[in-house]
Formats: structure tokens, sequence, C-alpha cells
């Protein structure tokens, strides 16, 4: 069984809070790296890293429009991840609801 680095695993990456911030704000527009790194009390070069996090994650891309390189999000990775949370979400509300439905009959 292989497993995923924790650089390419979707999941790990939006597992950080400054890195969910930043897809927060590719969401809204996208942006080169000096104008991510404004907002945030860090290096350019720790957003740097954590833009490279996201980009093994394929969760943004990156283009170079003359001399910088403009990050844009991917939402189809996004979008999967979010199919397979909803998953999850439907199994745990039902069987909440058959608990609570359970309880009730027990009283």
């Amino acid at each position: 069984m292989s497993r995923i680095s924790s650089s390419t695993d979707v999941f790990q990456a939006v597992a950080d809070p400054t890195r969910r911030a930043l897809l927060d704000r590719l969401c809204r527009q996208d942006a080169p790296v000096n104008e991510l790194a404004a907002g945030f009390a860090m290096s350019r070069p720790a957003i740097s890293k954590h833009l490279r996090v996201l980009l093994e994650a394929q969760l943004v891309t990156s283009v170079k429009k003359g001399r910088q390189q403009v990050y844009a999000v991917r939402p189809e990775k996004l979008r999967d991840m979010a199919q397979w949370i909803e998953g999850y979400r439907r199994f745990w509300t039902a069987n909440l609801t058959s608990l609570k439905n359970h309880l009730e009959k027990t009283k």
C-alpha cells in the first residue's frame, strides 16, 4: 500500500490555515505572490512555500505573466474534495437521525 506524499495530499494541503486563507483569496481573484504576501504577517518566501504545497496538491496553478508568477485556484480539485466530504456528511446525518430516533423510542 503506497502512502501519498503529504505535499501532494489535498487534505494535508488545506489543513493549514494560511493555505486555506490563500485559497480563499485566490477564489476571489488570481494574484501574484507579492500581492498575496501583502496580507500576511510572514515573509514572501514563506508564502511561496505555502503556494508550492498548493501547487503540488494541484489546488492552484501558476502562470508566468511578464516577470511575475500569477496563481489561480483549480476549482475542479476543490469540487472533487467537496464531493468526497458530502458522502460522509450524508452518512453522518443519516446515522445521527437514526440514533436520535432510537433514543426517543427508549425514553
